[in-house]
């Protein structure tokens, strides 16, 4: 303990002139910590030291010290507060207790079909969330936190009448998902600055006048090496080539093959455990559209049908795990993950894609 200036103690029941400080608080900076005595300091000891952990746990760490993360990538915590959502916008059922109810419901149900009311209000929320994802990602750059991007998200979202569909989905504590280098998706916004050569995908979803909408893009930080560049253009490539075979007749599991075959010719993978999905006035249901070949997806796409293809692309392995935080998904050997989506209509001749 060091010899400071006069203070009054701070121990319970106590109120004499101190001179000491707690030596933790000095290295800490934490000011105002003084006791009169070695043994009013030892009797708050139990109480004091949880100053300590406030102010350890509110300055930028790795929450997950004794997991062994697969890359160079860290979490940085701690998180911002929860983004709050003005009363008069309408919300999804799970927006408070965290559980889609009607989604859960819903599973295993056939894929909906819907009417022209419903379309238009696919294209009015899809266009929103379009809107919303370029706002976020003008402010990519060296420097700036995926938590601040995440900030403009949300405001941008809330400005436009609109509810950050992951917000609260299942416990996601976000406003969107920012996956950056070896996360393949779902990544949570944190404290960790985006650096000069990294990649970070945007996933934006929002919910309005009843329904989702749903896409993301993978974007260059700064200067980016040649391998990452051809990652990021093979992924949106994946993307185009699939929805150049969307039309009424096709089978769902026909995009697998597709996609796998030109990630392959470029060097790449497809990760099979997360899969495209409808969307509608649920944020996920059927069908399931997996990214990989040989895949056993059920269903035939017909007029009306509206989902989502997402293929996640990566480097090395398409193996993947989960992160302590139960939602940031990596590739095991660490190597980069790139991803577009876009959410699409099924139509009389073709595909409208409606983001």
């Amino acid at each position: 303990m060091s010899d400071l200036s006069n203070q009054t103690c701070q121990s319970i029941d106590c109120d004499k002139p101190a001179k000491l400080q707690c030596p933790t608080c000095l290295k800490l900076k934490i000011d105002g910590s003084y006791f009169c005595s070695q043994d009013c300091f030892k009797k708050t000891w139990a109480t004091h030291k949880a100053v300590h952990k406030a102010k350890i746990e509110s300055q930028p760490h790795n929450p997950f010290p004794k997991y062994s993360y697969t890359g160079v990538l860290r979490a940085v915590y701690p998180l911002s507060a929860k983004r709050q959502v003005p009363d008069e916008i309408p919300r999804p059922d799970y927006s408070e207790s965290s559980i889609p109810v009607s989604e859960e419901k819903a599973r295993g149900t056939a894929i909906k079909v819907l009417t022209p009311k419903e379309i238009e209000g696919m294209r009015k929320v899809c266009k929103l969330a379009r809107e919303i994802l370029n706002i976020g990602a003008a402010a990519i750059r060296p420097g700036i936190t995926t938590d601040e991007i995440d900030r403009i998200i949300h405001e941008a979202t809330i400005e436009r009448g609109a509810y950050p569909s992951t917000l609260n989905y299942y416990k996601f504590p976000k406003s969107l998902c920012t996956s950056v280098n070896e996360v393949i998706c779902h990544g949570i916004p944190d404290q960790r600055p985006l650096q000069d050569g990294d990649i970070v995908n945007l996933d934006v979803s929002c919910y309005f006048g009843g329904f989702h909408g749903d896409l993301n893009e993978t974007y260059l930080v700064g200067k980016v090496d040649e391998k990452g560049k051809l990652l990021v253009k093979t992924a949106r490539e994946c993307l185009e080539k699939a929805i150049a075979i969307v039309k009424p007749g096709v089978r769902y599991r026909d995009f697998g093959k597709v996609i796998e075959d030109h990630a392959r010719k470029h060097g790449f993978s497809v990760v099979r455990t997360i899969c495209g999905h409808g969307i509608n006035q649920l944020f996920h249901c059927a069908p399931n559209v997996p990214h990989y070949a040989n895949n056993k997806a059920v269903g035939i796409m017909k007029p009306g049908h509206v989902f989502t293809v997402e293929p996640m692309i990566c480097e090395g392995t398409w193996r993947d795990e989960l992160w302590p935080d139960n939602w940031t998904v990596v590739t095991t050997d660490g190597k980069r993950s790139a991803q577009f989506e876009h959410t699409m209509l099924v139509t009389e001749n073709g595909v409208e894609i409606l983001t």
